[in-house]
């Protein structure tokens, strides 16, 4: 099915506010993000709320509302969906402000603790895997070995020709395919749980009128799956737009540990610190991907600017003992994702 053109997305859109009680307010964009979705503020007369617009096919709002409810009914702050219409990709939510848990001088480490005391807390529970919408059900998807092996193959579709001018023989793509399934398999083989997938300064507003772990405002989760606990601690500690020291990260990730042991005594802190190294490397090669892609293919070069964060930040990861194998692969085949130009030919 051919998309709306903007004349008729906008009629959709105005369509749907008045029928929500918004008939002639003006949405205001708001920033977006890496994907189809555009986000408006709407404002007037002591209200306030957000406009999601998630145009289909590229769009599914039914994650949101699944995912919405049910981290509500645990207790989080994730935003109430005011009105929906499924079939066009609308939701009118709850608006959560400007402020999340970074500012101008980077990560608020208070804040970080508490998202990071939110994960050990959301990974303790048993959370369901099949989410009731109102008549339907959803099931959220599971992050395995080859939903990873796709989005590590990203960064040698993308980067590595692009931005490191080089492209891995077809021996070497599966020799670096081979070793992330070796390296993956432990990691994923232990219960999983819901994997927010972007759980990072952006997508975690500072609601400081709530009290607790509700002070932490959720969104961006629509694209949750059953995956590792330590991929959303890697994704906040590790975050790809925000700088987070190497010192508070060390004592984040030992707060963590430290609750998760507290309230399970099976957990094992040494297999999550490998696991948190295996993950942070896993999003770091799958970003560079990502990242580049957004540039040439969807025309938003602002994401280049973070590429050599996340170089750094692979380094980082590789240097755990677990994936020296995979460390020497980049640095025989792709030495400019660990920050190494590659050598001159003569």
């Amino acid at each position: 099915m051919a998309a709306p053109s903007d004349a008729a997305r906008k009629r959709a859109i105005a369509a749907f506010l008045a029928r929500s009680g918004w008939e002639g307010v003006r949405p205001v964009p708001l920033a977006g993000d890496a994907s189809f979705r555009r986000y408006y503020r709407l404002g007037g007369d002591g209200r306030r709320a957000v406009l999601m617009d998630a145009p289909p096919p590229q769009e599914d709002v039914v994650p949101y509302i699944a995912v919405s409810q049910i981290l509500r009914r645990l207790g989080f702050s994730a935003p109430e969906v005011f009105a929906e219409d499924r079939t066009r990709g609308f939701l009118l939510i709850e608006d959560f402000g400007d402020e999340t848990v970074a500012d101008e001088n980077g990560p608020n480490a208070s804040r970080y603790a508490e998202a990071t005391s939110l994960l050990a807390d959301l990974h303790a529970r048993a959370l369901p895997s099949e989410l009731p919408v109102g008549h339907e059900t959803y099931t959220l998807p599971v992050y395995d070995i080859e939903a990873m092996s796709i989005e590590v193959e990203l960064a040698l579709d993308w980067y590595a020709p692009v931005i490191a001018r080089g492209n891995p023989s077809s021996g070497a793509r599966m020799q670096f395919l081979a070793l992330w399934r070796e390296i993956l398999a432990p990691v994923l083989g232990p219960r999983t749980t819901w994997t927010l997938r972007d759980f990072h300064s952006p997508n975690l507003h500072w609601l400081a009128e709530r009290d607790g772990l509700k002070r932490l405002g959720l969104i961006d989760f629509q694209d949750a799956v059953l995956g590792p606990p330590a991929y959303d601690l890697a994704s906040l500690l590790q975050d790809a737009r925000c700088e987070v020291s190497g010192d508070l990260e060390l004592r984040l990730l030992a707060h963590y540990t430290r609750r998760r042991a507290l309230s399970d005594p099976s957990f094992d802190p040494s297999a999550f610190t490998s696991a948190y190294a295996v993950m942070g490397a896993q999003r770091a090669t799958k970003i560079l991907g990502l990242f580049t892609r957004l540039d040439r293919r969807d025309g938003k070069p602002q994401y280049l600017r973070l590429l050599p964060r996340i170089e750094r930040t692979l380094a980082k990861n590789l240097a755990h003992p677990v994936l020296e194998p995979l460390r020497q692969w980049f640095a025989t085949h792709l030495p400019r994702a660990l920050g190494s130009a590659p050598a001159e030919e003569s």
